[in-house]
């Protein structure tokens, strides 16, 4: 039964990442500029409209890569 245990922890952790990750991309919804940044692809039609917000993945990727590395950096002294 040890192996469900481990499970579990995994999904229980999964589930608070989901919900960290969640909860920011929610108030990343709420600012209005990000949408409006050079590099946004915006397809727009008659009842539909589809945002590619290109520079705005690659800023927020390189941000959370610098995040990550140095919690990883800390976490491994």
């Amino acid at each position: 039964m040890q192996g469900l245990e481990i499970i579990g922890r995994f999904l229980v952790l999964a589930g608070v990442v989901l919900i960290i990750v969640g909860g920011i991309v929610w108030g990343l919804a709420k600012i209005p500029s990000l949408s409006n940044l050079p590099g946004t692809i915006k397809i727009e039609t008659s009842g539909f409209t589809c945002i590619f917000p290109l520079l705005a993945s690659v800023v927020i990727s390189l941000v959370l890569t610098l995040v990550l590395n140095i919690i990883v950096r800390l976490l491994n002294r």
